[in-house]
């Protein structure tokens, strides 16, 4: 990728995260009434300082990752409609902390908060070992030329180590915003993500050669032991 095109990425890299802050700090704050609230600074802070790192190390080791990264138009219908459910899920579950930071409808210890902000870290740690293990990863699902089927590390303890880092992440992100109904409201991402996971294992299965023996060998999809 030559210096024009990086210069090209970075922009669009930077502009959708600055759009992404801004966005989640009005869903956040508008809700809560008050632009002070420590919780909303908290989230904001965990979340885009690491990803704004984690740009930068993409943009300057793997821009073709970042590229794929950056890329969230989906062809399959399928999943369009998991994407369209997982943003109305985490606009009511960002909405309904404001609101709870404003009425006090929950109390979430500071120990709590503590365990979640650190969970919420180890899934970003998660991540960038996916991303480093897997150099096809895309945010879309898709079968790219010459991609063939990872089974190290992670991938072989499970077949979606970059779902449970989603999943970890999105169930401790209400918590570090210290809100048990947003914690119940975020829940809803469980179903999406295992429909998102079973479409995907279609797709697979039937495009990416070797993928219904690595199946064999590795028998959880998300969860050790449990799915």
């Amino acid at each position: 990728m030559n210096k024009n095109s990086r210069g090209a990425l970075a922009l669009g890299g930077l502009v959708k995260l600055l759009l992404g802050a801004v966005l989640m700090a009005l869903l956040l704050f508008l809700p809560a009434g008050d632009w002070s609230w420590s919780g909303g600074w908290r989230l904001l802070a965990v979340l885009f300082v690491p990803m704004l790192l984690m740009g930068v190390v993409m943009l300057v080791f793997s821009p073709e990752l970042l590229a794929r990264r950056l890329n969230n138009k989906e062809k399959r219908s399928a999943q369009s409609m998991v994407v369209r459910l997982s943003g109305l899920v985490f606009v009511a579950g960002f909405v309904v902390a404001g609101l709870d930071a404003r009425y006090g409808w929950s109390e979430v210890s500071g120990a709590v908060v503590a365990v979640a902000v650190v969970l919420f870290l180890l899934s970003y740690g998660l991540y960038a070992e996916v991303l480093r293990e897997n150099v096809w990863l895309s945010r879309t699902i898709e079968v790219s030329d010459g991609q063939s089927v990872v089974s190290t590390g992670l991938y072989g303890v499970v077949r979606h180590p970059m779902y449970f880092a989603t999943l970890l992440m999105f169930l401790s992100m209400p918590l570090v915003l210290g809100s048990w109904w947003s914690f119940a409201v975020l829940l809803l991402y469980i179903p999406i993500i295992v429909t998102r996971t079973l479409d995907e294992e279609r797709l697979l299965r039937k495009e990416l050669n070797g993928y219904e023996e690595y199946c064999q060998k590795v028998r959880w999809r998300i969860i050790p032991f449990v799915w």
